[in-house]
């Protein structure tokens, strides 16, 4: 009698034991192969659902101000469901006709034969919503008047499908475009803020569960986009500023040309303008744009040798080690042995004696060589770091490259280079360190941590980002001193820098292009530099032509560029002529 009681209770304990395993076996099936199919009872019918992994949709780019300069728009997939082909002729007419697909190729694939391997073809990515309401009509039209008939020969669209996805779309064209980057067909960012933080704008994909029930749409989850980027950059200064390099490359037939302008109090970039651009919405066209080797963007990722740019680097360096004074005297006899290398001037001619003021407004080679050799190169090139020379300097943008500024120790240093170096010869720089590190002349002393992002949103909060200081390379005195030494050479010399009713202060600069066999004597750099208001600095600007044609003279070609830029800054940012501020903050 009791042993029927006893069989009962251990088929339960039996049960119990099995039905965990089960369940935990079906898990790993589930976890091993998440794209099996499950089938989900509701209502009384079966429906079936699959894992997918979604991929959000990218973060957007603004300006400033708010302006977009990178989105995402609908487009679409289309491909061929072979199980469902019935008349693969109609499908490549149609394709044909709507999408401008050879009828060949598209017939060949519609007349696939379904198998495991073979169950869906793509025949066209980033279709337009156009396109494809036109491609819906047909098939609307088709099952209307075809539908009904089993002829296996009747028109049919059967087996068309549309898959939408989102596509990287770019509003403003070439505008900034070698700040922006560009997005591939894989979603993955090439340069610039793309694929600096290519992470961040893309988000994480998800792993979910979609049920083909219809009832249970409703139920997917929602899928967080990537974070959004407001930069620092203006839009309407970004666009005037590639309007000035364009206009200065055509008049000056230069093989290019970079403006960089930038907030000297922040770090924050506010525009750069460079050659050549793309319109990143047919991003497939960069290898016709980008050749032998050509960067992307010359601002952050081609370094060059400055020249006579350089030596406000040297001269504020031994202005504020004491190795100098502005009241300094120098004899230029018109040559300077150094390392057993003579130097001379830009014109091969000598000056007679100078003070420090008058050696930089002369732009005289010989005399700064010889300011160095007071400084002593370990001096020098520790002041030369300071100033961020031979270094990254952080921007948030791909592809930058630090230069090179040889010191004492490496092999290819020699005592020579300490002469050379002074004016900008034998180091090399990116417009953007170069502006970066003359930018604390401008503030005081202080060098910012050059930027291009100002504020990142995400999840529904902003963070903006900080300005933060890198290093102080000179006293502030110093920068000050600086600063009006470089506005009265402007000045004195009347330069096609100046803009009236503002004091700027700039230098020009004048490179020979090395050689492997030497220093070419017909093509150069030409380069100036240049910020104010100088009692309160609100931009610098850096131009740099490439091998300019009409004259090979920074103060020729460069300063004119300056001055046109400016001339545009202070209408774009509201600023007042120097005499109005005045007025204004003494009332």
């Amino acid at each position: 009698m009791m042993r029927e009681p006893l069989w009962r209770y251990n088929l339960i304990k039996s049960l119990l034991f099995v039905l965990p395993i089960l369940i935990v076996l079906q898990m790993v099936r589930i976890k091993v192969n998440p794209r099996q199919v499950e089938k989900i009872i509701s209502e009384g019918k079966t429906y079936s659902g699959e894992y997918q992994t979604v991929t959000p949709a990218r973060g957007q780019i603004y300006d400033r101000w708010g302006h977009q300069l990178a989105g995402n728009k609908t487009v679409y997939e289309v491909g061929i469901e072979l199980r469902r082909v019935r008349n693969p002729e109609t499908i490549a007419q149609t394709l044909n006709l709507v999408l401008d697909i050879d009828y060949v190729e598209a017939l060949g694939v519609a007349s696939l034969e379904p198998s495991e391997t073979a169950v869906y073809r793509v025949v066209a990515s980033n279709v337009t919503q156009e396109k494809v309401d036109q491609l819906g009509l047909l098939i609307q039209q088709m099952n209307e008047l075809y539908g009904s008939r089993r002829d296996k020969n009747a028109p049919s669209l059967n087996g068309l499908l549309f898959k939408p996805h989102l596509q990287r779309t770019y509003p403003e064209k070439e505008l900034a475009s070698n700040i922006l980057g560009f997005v591939n067909r894989e979603g993955l960012g090439f340069y610039g803020v793309e694929e600096k933080y290519n992470d961040l704008l893309a988000g994480d994909e998800s792993t979910i569960w979609v049920s083909l029930d219809p009832s249970r749409v409703q139920e997917l989850p929602e899928i967080p986009e990537g974070a959004s980027l407001v930069l620092t950059i203006d839009r309407a200064i970004q666009r005037s500023m590639e309007n000035v390099i364009d206009s200065a490359i055509k008049e000056s037939g230069s093989e290019s040309g970079t403006i960089v302008v930038i907030d000297p109090k922040t770090g924050e970039l506010i525009a750069m303008a460079t050659t050549p651009r793309l319109n990143i919405n047919e991003y497939w066209k960069y290898g016709q744009i980008f050749t032998d080797e050509t960067p992307y963007n010359k601002g952050v990722s081609q370094a060059y040798e400055t020249g006579s740019v350089y030596k406000v680097f040297t001269m504020a360096s031994a202005l504020d080690n004491g190795a100098v004074t502005p009241e300094t005297t120098f004899l230029d006899t018109g040559v300077f042995e150094i390392g057993g290398t003579r130097i001379y001037n830009w014109n091969m001619g000598a000056w007679g004696p100078q003070n420090m003021q008058g050696c930089l407004q002369h732009s005289l080679n010989v005399c700064l060589a010889w300011v160095a050799k007071q400084l002593g190169p370990k001096d020098f090139y520790a002041y030369m770091q300071a100033f961020g020379i031979g270094h990254l300097t952080g921007i948030d943008l791909a592809g930058e490259v630090p230069g090179r500024l040889k010191i004492p120790g490496d092999e290819d240093w020699y005592d020579a280079d300490l002469g050379t170096n002074a004016f900008g010869q034998g180091v090399s720089a990116t417009p953007l360190q170069m502006a970066a590190g003359i930018a604390a002349l401008a503030n005081d002393g202080k060098m910012m941590a050059p930027h291009i992002v100002r504020s990142v949103v995400n999840d529904g909060y902003q963070h903006d980002i900080e300005k933060r200081i890198v290093g102080m390379p000179i006293k502030a005195e110093t920068a000050v001193l600086m600063t009006k030494m470089l506005a009265r050479s402007l000045e004195t010399e009347s330069s096609d820098a100046l803009v009236t009713g503002y004091r700027l202060a700039g230098k020009t600069g004048t490179a020979e292009i090395p050689t492997p066999f030497g220093y070419t004597t017909n093509e150069t750099n030409a380069s100036f530099v240049g910020w104010g208001p100088i009692d309160d600095p609100q931009f610098l600007v850096y131009v740099w032509l490439e091998r300019p044609q009409s004259s090979p003279w920074g103060s020729v070609v460069a300063a004119p560029v300056f001055r046109e830029a400016v001339e545009e800054l202070v209408v774009l940012m509201d600023l007042p002529p120097d005499d109005i501020r005045s007025d204004l903050y003494s009332d």
